[in-house]
């Protein structure tokens, strides 16, 4: 096991300018197969009836399951330190379309 830890320890992850600006997402989809889940990163804009795949991630079952326990982590994490997340439920009505 102390192996292991120091393996990863060592591992040296780029992150190049691209991937480090970020793409944002207001909606994900999740699908999945016996043998991977595939997770969608969708952005909705106002009063635009036809949304964008930004980001498409396909994971192991495994690394989703990981993926879920960080998650689950992290938000009790920011929880304690900012309050509640809201978790109401999601509405794909953005309201009227804007005016330019």
């Amino acid at each position: 096991m102390e192996n292991q830890n120091q393996n990863q320890q060592d591992l040296n992850i780029e992150l190049t300018d691209e991937v480090a600006s970020g793409v944002f997402s207001n909606l994900a989809l999740i699908n999945h197969s016996p043998t991977e889940f595939v997770v969608d990163f969708i952005q909705i804009m106002p009063g635009v009836p036809k949304a964008k795949v930004k980001s498409r991630i396909i994971l192991t079952p495994e690394h989703a399951k990981r993926l879920l326990t960080a998650l689950t982590d992290n938000i009790q994490k920011y929880e304690q330190q900012f309050g509640a997340v809201k978790d109401d439920t999601y509405h794909l009505n953005f309201g009227p379309k804007g005016q330019a």
